[in-house]
């Protein structure tokens, strides 16, 4: 199978205010908007793209419908984390985890969308030796 792309759908029954927080804080544009599904393309990558779904929609199999998105992590690599950080604080999103360094290579902070989904904000940084011995060669974060 060769994927062309790949992305999250987030099912809720807050579309329009997901969709606006996405936009409003992580700089995604839409790219077709119905009342029941906005797909939403990063204003600095378009490959990096992110849907928001009604979550009773009728193409949803009825064993999924009605769920919300729940239990869930979405990571943002960016260039620089401090920045995006000061920024969320200005618009006083929740800070779930502060801004810190982590052995395993990452600067990061976690924050979370209208439905609670969690969204880590990451600049990787090079590991300890500890964590380093655990990255295959070409994944090491410089």
């Amino acid at each position: 199978m060769k994927c062309t792309q790949y992305y999250p759908v987030l099912m809720t029954d807050k579309v329009a205010e997901t969709a606006r927080f996405y936009s409003e804080n992580f700089r995604f544009k839409p790219m077709f908007e119905a009342d029941w599904y906005v797909h939403l393309q990063s204003e600095e990558d378009e490959s990096v793209n992110l849907a928001i779904l009604d979550q009773n929609h009728e193409t949803i199999p009825e064993a999924g419908r009605g769920r919300g998105a729940g239990g869930l992590l979405i990571n943002f690599e960016v260039e620089d984390v401090d920045a995006v950080y000061e920024v969320a604080q200005a618009n006083r999103l929740p800070i779930l985890q502060v801004l810190r360094d982590e052995a395993f290579g990452q600067r990061h902070f976690i924050t979370c969308d209208p439905n609670g989904v969690l969204i880590d904000v990451i600049k990787p940084i090079p590991p300890s030796e500890e964590f380093l011995k655990q990255f295959a060669a070409e994944a090491v974060p410089a």
